[in-house]
């Protein structure tokens, strides 16, 4: 079966209608910013059901977010992690009112593998001198998978109808890769042909934010 049949085979049977989703995307992943867009979602009253931490940096260069923390950490995890306590509750009430179970899905990356060998660097996160980018982009996306994994463990300490999971989407040829230098460029014409396009990326997303055969499952 080719990419895009898996494609279409992952997302059949999949009906999103009637639900609310939010998808992370490109963003700046300022503290205040997050808060205003949380509390305006908030007060608006709609639903929400489904929250995809989907935002992602690969491999830049050392540089520091607005609120001066690690780039990737900021932007892979950080901003992730908050903005998922300030939505919490609306997506408990949403399951409570609705009865239909939600889902918080967050993308993280087979690079959870390639980390600082301490895992989570806490006490050098903003350390230039001993920064890796390859090591900072797994360390982030392993906190991905650990934020993921807590979260389940307390949402079913409270017996909430929401489920926590993380997943690696496969490599997608997007401008994830755009810190690559001449690489960059091979994955634009190479990746075409064998790797996923966007659309095929997002498909395993959507299997594990959507299909109903996943119900009950968490923290994986």
């Amino acid at each position: 079966m080719g990419l895009a049949g898996f494609s279409s085979e992952v997302t059949k049977g999949i009906d999103a209608s009637g639900l609310t989703a939010i998808v992370t995307g490109p963003f700046s992943p300022v503290v205040y910013r997050l808060c205003n867009f949380a509390s305006e979602f908030t007060s608006s009253g709609l639903p929400l059901n489904i929250l995809i931490n989907n935002a992602g940096v690969m491999t830049p260069p050392f540089a520091l977010s607005a609120d001066k923390i690690e780039l990737q950490f900021a932007t892979n995890y950080s901003g992730h992690f908050l903005l998922t306590h300030l939505l919490l509750e609306t997506m408990k009430k949403t399951a409570r009112d609705t009865k239909r179970e939600g889902r918080i899905v967050n993308v993280s990356s087979i690079a959870h593998r390639v980390s600082y060998r301490e895992g989570i660097r806490f006490h050098k996160l903003n350390d230039e001198k001993s920064y890796s980018k390859v090591f900072a982009y797994g360390q982030s996306k392993l906190a991905n998978i650990l934020h993921a994994n807590e979260l389940d463990r307390l949402l079913k300490e409270e017996v909430a109808d929401i489920t926590a999971n993380s997943l690696h989407p496969g490599i997608i040829t997007t401008n994830l890769f755009r810190y690559f230098g001449i690489f960059e460029g091979l994955m634009s014409s190479v990746g075409r042909l064998v790797l996923k396009n966007v659309e095929q990326g997002a498909s395993t997303t959507c299997y594990l934010a959507l299909h109903p055969h996943l119900k009950g499952i968490s923290g994986q």
